[in-house]
């Protein structure tokens, strides 16, 4: 449960499942960070995938504001944060475009001001603002996805890529969704 909601961590209990995952993963500093997708969110990602992190979920801008020693120690500052800000990312409205610039520095100290001092680790008050563009030509205006178990063939013409998502002219693809699947792909 604790890779879904890392505020559930109990590798320092001792009672976790997987301790040399837990090594690997939880136990390594991580970064509490905003990005703006779909619009503004907070999340999560271990310190040395921020950028890999921004570019899956599809940020145009992202910040980092704090780093911390240990997963559990940013889950619990996510959860602090999201009572102010979603968490969450709405692909749909990802895949529709460029979502408005907005000041991140500003809803940080925003934020921050709001949730109060109770984090630990260290902030990141002189931290760069990263910007993000994505290889699309064209943006659907309507976004549909395409389901390869129901509809294994698909011929149409490919846009652009965004975070996960493969984005052709009738449809998008959710990448992700079909790791571990063989496809054949043709080019004319």
């Amino acid at each position: 449960m604790c890779i879904v909601k890392p505020e559930t961590c109990h590798y320092a209990e001792g009672t976790c499942r997987e301790p040399d995952w837990g090594d690997q993963h939880c136990q390594v500093p991580h970064t509490v960070y905003l990005a703006n997708s779909s619009g503004l969110k907070v999340g999560i990602t271990r310190q040395s995938q921020q950028t890999t992190r921004w570019i899956d979920q599809g940020a145009s801008q992202a910040l980092p504001i704090l780093t911390v020693g240990t997963r559990l120690e940013a889950g619990l500052a996510e959860v602090v944060l999201k009572e102010f800000v979603s968490d969450r990312t709405d692909w749909r409205k990802m895949l529709k475009g460029a979502p408005p610039a907005i000041d991140l520095r500003e809803y940080r100290d925003e934020l921050l001001g709001q949730a109060g001092s109770s984090f630990k680790g260290s902030l990141l008050p002189h931290a760069a603002v990263v910007e993000i563009d994505y290889p699309v030509m064209k943006y659907p205006e309507k976004v549909q996805a395409h389901n390869l178990d129901k509809f294994p063939l698909l011929e149409d013409s490919l846009l652009g890529i965004k975070g996960q998502y493969l984005i052709f002219e009738k449809c998008v693809i959710n990448v992700r969704k079909y790791a571990g699947y063989q496809v054949t792909l043709s080019f004319k």
